[in-house]
């Protein structure tokens, strides 16, 4: 029993630094299942046994213990912005095809079409939902797949903050690119135009700006990244192209290196406003202007 306590503590620590919900300053935050199952295995007397059982089957079937108990989560609580972009791990229990079964979106053109379960792509990579948390930030977001206005659809909820006084704040989903990072962590887009996606947002103003940020070789340092913006007209989808001269360089590294689309990492983020965001996206990929 204290082992499996000291188990629940240590997960509850490490899935902290994850996606909170929104802050609230009415209502009291609601527990996490991770937390709920945990207070009620700390209950004590009869009830700590069948609580620590909950607790444990709640997290065998999020994958957290048995078989997943071994990966490494912490891409997945929000190292989008580590050196060189981190790598990616399958941290869900959800089912992935094998990788014989993916076409490199290279390839195809396609990142992804939402035809896989979430949160896999269908180019054999994985969604992450990412806030500024992890850099000592307080923005909080969720990421989910969801059919809006008739698209099936990634959606980022959440609210962008500043507190934390480096007008740097963000909360964003993103997803590495390699089909197989073991052989190459980069992909070459080059014979391509630049990003394509389907996007959609929900807003009290007339238009929301939103960011595609890239990492390729020259991204070594946190923060650094190729960055294009994009403007919405909430309430409706619309087809966003970004061509590869409108990525800017940012941070140590892509400030002093012209872009070149050989990729690691794809986000789309909202960045350095304070605004409630919900942003779908249904499709993403590349363009080539015939």
């Amino acid at each position: 029993m204290m082992m499996k306590t000291a188990l629940l503590s240590i997960l509850l620590l490490e899935y902290s630094t994850a996606f909170q919900p929104a802050a609230s300053t009415s209502l009291p935050r609601q527990l996490h299942p991770l937390e709920q199952a945990a207070a009620a295995a700390d209950d004590g007397g009869s009830t700590n046994k069948k609580g620590d059982n909950k607790a444990m089957a709640f997290l065998r079937s999020k994958g957290r213990i048995g078989g997943a108990a071994n990966m490494d989560f912490a891409n997945a609580m929000g190292l989008d912005e580590s050196p060189s972009g981190g790598s990616q791990k399958d941290t869900t229990g959800g089912t992935k095809k094998s990788k014989a079964a993916y076409v490199s979106c290279t390839t195809s053109g396609v990142i992804d079409d939402m035809s896989d379960p979430f949160p896999f792509t269908s180019s054999g990579s994985q969604w992450l939902g990412i806030t500024d948390r992890v850099m000592g930030g307080s923005s909080n977001g969720s990421l989910t797949r969801e059919t809006i206005d008739g698209k099936l659809a990634n959606v980022l909820r959440g609210n962008v903050s500043l507190l934390s006084g480096n007008n740097g704040g963000f909360i964003q989903m993103a997803t590495d690119l390699s089909l197989d990072p073991s052989e190459d962590s980069f992909v070459d887009a080059e014979k391509f135009d630049g990003i394509e996606l389907e996007v959609y947002c929900e807003s009290s103003s007339t238009e929301e700006n939103f960011n595609v940020h890239l990492r390729n070789p020259a991204c070594d340092r946190q923060m650094s990244s190729y960055r294009a913006t994009f403007e919405v007209r909430p309430g409706q989808w619309a087809t966003v192209r970004l061509p590869w001269d409108a990525f800017e360089g940012y941070g140590p590294g892509p400030e002093v290196t012209p872009f070149v689309p050989i990729l690691r990492r794809l986000g789309v983020v909202s960045i350095g406003e304070v605004k409630d965001v919900v942003l779908a996206v249904a499709n993403v990929g590349f363009f080539s202007v015939i």
